[in-house]
């Protein structure tokens, strides 16, 4: 009987030590699984890390087949850890595959382009600094040949060769060379892999089409009619002519002809980096002669006689220019040559006056002041020199109401443009230190950018045609020295319109 207990005894602590036998025995042979990640966020456990990536590469042949690639990858975000475990559920690698599909984008392999410093205007022509911009390719070339057509878009294509190839000609009197082409952002070319449901550019055209533009999607277009010209084409959509000859290449000027029915295309330029051009330039400049008037007692008043005949005079000037996406933003001069002196025009006119023509005799009044002021020639060169750096018109979109002028140098001399009352005196943001005169007859004159301190007339100052009002600078939202000029008609952004200053000269 004793035994027989014993016996029992004996079995019962067997089967009760067993399970603990059995599991410390499956915790000697653990199994080596992968973890899958995404975004952080557990997946499961599949048997092989290679299975999962051959499974994905297998089953993406669409991709493979629109991108011409000959594998596809997992997203950025998925991680794949190895993991040793006594224990755990191991998934199929398909039912992991849907799961990535549902969450994260596969991707290929290719480049990643980031630009930085990417600049815009807004509405007042304020400068906006935009965010980095990504683009992506799968050929680096791709990239590198679109850089170079948007390059040729802003700078003369014949111009740009020769800087290439190192086979400018040298200036032996008047001429340009171009001493540098650069882009003014900072750009990185990094080899990644690239989500597919990122835009990625296949070929030049399309990304050569986004970089000017800002988009690849179809521009405006626009059918001409009878008397169009591309210089009203392009204001009337808010463009400048040289952006309609970008967008329609088979142009070569604006002085182009145009027929009834005529297609073109009317694309807003948005570059997504800025092009600089640096040019050594010498050219002749012609230089307006002063008018002397002199009265005669004896003529009655009306009477007008050139006794001496103005004639222009002639520089050579050499300047430093700085374009940027074709746009002139800073004129630098180097040197300015007389060859011919300006020879001033003599004018006699009478001073007698008739029994008739009480206090009044020549005097201008009321709108008879305003019709002869607005007569073109009747307006004095506001600055010392003349070159023009950008005309009135639209610049991407935005309207650049007034004629920049620049290589006069820094704190030369601003004249008046007519006789009139400073009514502003004064700076902001965008013009920097400005000055506006009324001239009492329906038209404004404004002169920006004006250097610090060189304000020389205040509110309610009476300044004459030709009278020193201040000095050139860059005040405000100025890239260069240079005076931003400006006739309205009205009151300046005060319900005024601006017109085209060159239309007075």
């Amino acid at each position: 009987m004793g035994k027989h207990i014993t016996k029992i005894i004996l079995i019962l602590l067997i089967v009760s030590i067993l399970p603990f036998t059995v599991g410390f025995t499956s915790k000697k042979n653990p199994k080596t699984l992968y973890h899958v990640y995404l975004k952080g966020k557990s997946l499961g456990l599949i048997k092989s890390k290679k299975e999962l990536e051959q499974y994905i590469d297998k089953q993406q042949q669409a991709i493979k087949k629109k991108y011409k690639v000959d594998k596809v990858y997992a997203p950025d975000e998925l991680d794949i850890v190895k993991e040793v475990t006594y224990k755990g559920k191991v998934l199929p690698v398909s039912t992991v595959y849907k799961k990535i599909k549902n969450i994260s984008p596969f991707t290929i392999k290719g480049y990643t382009i980031s630009i930085n410093g990417l600049e815009t205007k807004d509405a007042q022509g304020k400068k906006i600094k935009t965010k980095k911009q990504k683009i992506y390719v799968l050929d680096k070339k791709v990239f590198e040949d679109s850089v170079d057509n948007t390059v040729k878009s802003f700078v003369n294509k014949d111009d740009y060769k020769a800087y290439k190839e190192g086979k400018q000609q040298e200036i032996k009197d008047v001429g340009k060379i171009v001493e540098k082409i650069y882009i003014k952002n900072t750009i990185t070319i990094k080899k990644d892999n690239i989500p597919v449901n990122k835009t990625i550019y296949q070929d030049k055209e399309t990304l050569s089409k986004y970089l000017l533009f800002g988009t690849t999607e179809e521009q405006k277009r626009y059918t001409v009619k009878s008397g169009d010209t591309i210089s009203d084409i392009a204001f009337d959509n808010k463009i400048s002519t040289e952006e309609f000859l970008i967008a329609n290449p088979t142009f070569t000027s604006e002085n182009n002809l145009l027929y009834d029915g005529q297609e073109v295309t009317l694309g807003i330029l948005k570059p997504q980096f800025s092009v600089v051009e640096e040019d050594h330039k010498v050219f002749r400049e012609e230089k307006n002669y002063k008018t002397e008037t002199k009265y005669d007692n004896n003529e009655d008043v009306g009477y007008t006689k050139v006794i001496q005949k103005g004639v222009k005079g002639e520089n050579k000037v050499t300047q430093k220019v700085q374009k940027i996406n074709g746009e002139t933003v800073n004129v630098v001069p180097v040197n300015t040559e007389v060859i011919k002196e300006p020879i001033t025009e003599v004018i006699v006119k009478g001073g007698k006056k008739s029994s008739y023509s009480g206090d009044g005799g020549g005097a201008y009044t009321g709108g008879g002041y305003g019709n002869v002021i607005a007569t073109k020639g009747q307006w004095g060169w506001p600055a010392s020199c003349s070159s023009v750096s950008s005309g009135f018109g639209y610049r991407w979109g935005v309207l650049h109401d007034g004629t920049d002028i620049a290589g006069c140098g820094y704190g030369s001399n601003i004249f008046a443009a007519q006789s009139g009352t400073v009514i502003q005196s004064s700076s902001k943001a965008v013009n920097g230190q400005y000055i506006t005169i009324d001239h009492h007859n329906g038209f404004y004159s404004m002169y920006a950018h004006l250097c610090v301190g060189c304000r020389y007339v205040q509110v309610g100052d009476h300044v004459e045609k030709g009278q020193v009002i201040g000095g050139m600078g860059m005040t405000g939202a100025a890239t260069g020295v240079h005076l931003h000029f400006a006739i309205w008609q009205g009151y300046p952004y005060r319900g005024g319109v601006p017109l085209n200053a060159m239309q007075f000269y």
